[in-house]
């Protein structure tokens, strides 16, 4: 019923929230990218995408869709894993974010070891800006990271939008200099943050520097400033800032895949990992609960 094909890219507009950007991943004309779209929701009888010339959002069912399409992926492409009968071996050094710590990345990574027992997996956890560092630096083969800006390198996993989060009870004073909590240099979202209020005039302090994101977690739930966060992201007992702050716009950021220095013993678990990350970039979001307390 539902073409694989469609699915994969279905799976990448979702992810970029961009029918250009996932036509350029795939390697498909955008008319192509929206003929799979509007065949899956032939299929589905469904929309999965409310878009007009400026947005492009998933519905409710296209949220619907996200796991099933993963999971059907998934199954064919263990499949045709399996009766291939290739086994994959080698060391592969991958680079992952903070900001997926309290990801699904763990079930990402743990299917991949299922999978490609062979493969010895070594994982760095670190600010993207350092994971770019080293990767140039020829110490990592595969990273999952925010992108630089105006850095084009990378392959889209998923675009989110940036926004200022903090404890729910914390009222900021607008005559008092903004109290920051941030990464330390070289901390892609820090500078983002940073830029956009200078570019607004707003006068800014540092409250709290920490590079473990559990460090920022606990400084925010305590009252002690705002972060910049992805909104995707945010984590349980912190709020988004209301707009009311006046805080400044501070736009949308990709996370990507970017490779390294093609190790022959590497690549191609590293082109196995890339393609198990993307396609189940959905689960890189913070889990919902559900009213057990269940995460969906």
């Amino acid at each position: 019923m539902y073409d694989p094909s469609h699915l994969r890219t279905f799976l990448s507009v979702a992810q970029t929230l961009s029918f250009t950007q996932a036509a350029r991943r795939l390697g498909l004309r955008q008319s192509t990218v929206s003929q799979h779209v509007r065949r899956l929701e032939d299929a589905a009888g469904r929309p999965l995408f409310s878009r007009d010339t400026h947005s492009v959002e998933l519905t409710e069912d296209g949220e619907a869709m996200l796991g099933f399409a993963r999971r059907i992926l998934e199954a064919h492409e263990q499949a045709a894993a399996f009766f291939a009968g290739t086994r994959l071996r080698g060391r592969l050094r991958f680079g992952a974010s903070e900001d997926f710590v309290l990801t699904r990345l763990p079930e990402i990574l743990e299917g991949f070891r299922h999978d490609h027992p062979e493969v010895d997996l070594e994982l760095t956890v670190e600010l993207s800006g350092t994971l770019h560092e080293q990767l140039a630096a020829g110490k990592l083969d595969l990273v999952l990271a925010k992108r630089r800006p105006k850095d084009p390198r990378g392959e889209p996993v998923r675009r989110d939008r940036l926004v200022w989060i903090g404890a729910e009870r914390l009222r900021l004073d607008p005559d008092r200099p903004v109290p920051l909590i941030v990464y330390p240099p070289p901390g892609i979202t820090r500078a983002l943050a940073l830029d956009a209020l200078q570019r607004q005039g707003r006068e800014w302090r540092v409250a709290c520097t920490s590079a473990s994101l559990n460090g920022l977690i606990a400084a925010a739930r305590a009252g002690l400033g705002v972060m910049a966060h992805s909104q995707g992201l945010i984590p349980p007992g912190l709020v988004r800032v209301p707009e009311r702050a006046g805080l400044p716009e501070l736009g949308r950021v990709d996370f990507v895949l970017v490779h390294g220095r093609r190790r022959p013993s590497a690549q191609g678990a590293a082109d196995a990992l890339a393609s198990a990350i993307l396609a189940g970039g959905d689960r890189l979001h913070r889990p919902r609960r559900t009213g057990l307390g269940e995460p969906v």
